[in-house]
């Protein structure tokens, strides 16, 4: 980056640079660690059941966080969060370069912890700051820089995962770890110099008995979230990437390829949500609008579902159906995202968006432990069919809530 024409950028553009430099330096480490964590502990002969485990605190530390951080980013500025955030992950990518004796259940479910942490504190900032950085009123500004920051992420996501499969094949797991570990930790220091102080700060001392919504619309659109999110990774998290391993037979590298490409797609179709959803003509999110693309979801699902119980080439309906999914899931997602922004008050916006990511990781919990757990004892279909009924579910509490 040019430091010269850097500096000359207007402030609100600087900062929107470095949350999101910031926020792909951190995604690109995430999607390589949960990728190097499957395909490792699986080569090393661990269940499905194992795998979806060394998750649990990942997704339940998620949780917490981001409650108690929108609390945190309105009581001592989002930058803050952000850094800290960056620090914990490398502190996580540390903890797994120990030898592989010592890389016991236990530890390396403390080490997604942190990871788990990092990683929603890194989201919850970067989400909450475009509130601050987008003027008021700007709608239309509004859903596009959120579907840009959102998309742009998933898509990294997605390389993320390719480099994982590929460090992982290169490097070693060890390896791996303390390559990314190194990067990231210039990118924080890098953060703590030049990210604006006191962004997002509230006016007011925000008290934990505001940790929760009162609005029924953002607390339906938080139950919408949690099972949108628990539809996707019942299936997506563990049981996709084990049964292509198994049934199919894939390479770790070629799973890695696959999965770095569907989350880049549908990162990509992410951004152009606004396209589709007719942003261009003047539309902007509606009621009906979240109702059709969260139904659609579901008639995807269970399509999906039916084809690969019929057809002989499965790897070709897996590739379809995954790539069809991907972009109708990547719609619903950025829509959500736009209107959690929109509904969020300006003055202490962390704590909206932080009880509404707190859904989210919950969906992300409930949908790992079922995709390990259901994948287990019954294989791929069930996990799809309880995809298809979550989806519905978020089409139900999307209805109720006005935007």
């Amino acid at each position: 980056m040019n430091i010269a024409l850097f500096s000359q950028l207007p402030n609100a553009t600087k900062q929107y640079i470095l949350i999101t430099f910031n926020y792909w330096a951190f995604t690109l480490t995430d999607g390589a660690l949960r990728m190097l964590v499957v395909l490792h502990f699986y080569a090393l002969g661990y269940s499905p059941l194992n795998i979806a485990m060394l998750f649990l605190f990942y997704e339940i530390f998620g949780v917490i966080t981001n409650l108690i951080g929108g609390w945190l980013g309105a009581k001592i500025g989002l930058n803050h969060t952000m850094n800290i955030g960056l620090i914990t992950q490398v502190l996580a990518l540390l903890m797994l370069t120990v030898p592989d004796p010592y890389l016991m259940v236990w530890w390396v479910m403390l080490a997604q912890a942190l990871s788990g942490i990092a990683k929603d504190l890194n989201k919850m900032s970067a989400k909450s700051s475009i509130k601050m950085l987008v003027p008021a009123g700007e709608n239309s500004g509004l859903y596009k820089w959120v579907a840009l920051l959102t998309g742009s992420k998933n898509a990294l996501k997605g390389i993320g995962f390719f480099i994982g499969a590929l460090l992982l094949s290169t490097l070693g797991f060890k390896g791996a770890m303390i390559l990314m570990a190194a990067i990231l930790l210039v990118v924080a220091l890098f953060s703590t110099k030049f990210l604006q102080q006191d962004l997002g700060r509230t006016s007011y001392k925000p008290k934990f008995s505001q940790l929760f919504s009162h609005s029924s619309s953002l607390n339906y659109l938080a139950l919408a979230r949690l099972t949108l999110f628990a539809a996707r990774d019942v299936w997506f998290v563990v049981a996709l990437p084990i049964f292509l391993a198994q049934q199919l037979h894939w390479s770790h590298q070629f799973i890695g390829a696959f999965m770095a490409f569907w989350v880049i797609f549908y990162g990509i179709v992410q951004t152009l949500s606004p396209k589709i959803t007719g942003k261009f003509h003047g539309k902007l999110p509606s009621g009906s609008m979240l109702s059709f693309w969260a139904f659609s979801l579901v008639v995807v699902t269970l399509l999906l579902t039916m084809f690969l119980q019929i057809s002989l080439f499965t790897s070709v309906v897996i590739i379809t159906g995954l790539l069809v999914f991907a972009a109708v899931f990547a719609v619903n997602s950025s829509l959500h995202s736009y209107v959690i922004i929109a509904l969020a008050k300006t003055d202490g916006v962390s704590m909206d968006v932080g009880f509404y990511y707190m859904a989210n990781a919950m969906g992300r919990l409930i949908g790992t432990v079922l995709s390990g757990v259901i994948f287990q004892f019954y294989g791929l279909m069930p996990c799809l069919v309880i995809s298809a009924i979550l989806a519905l579910l978020s089409g139900v509490f999307i209805k109720k809530i006005t935007v």
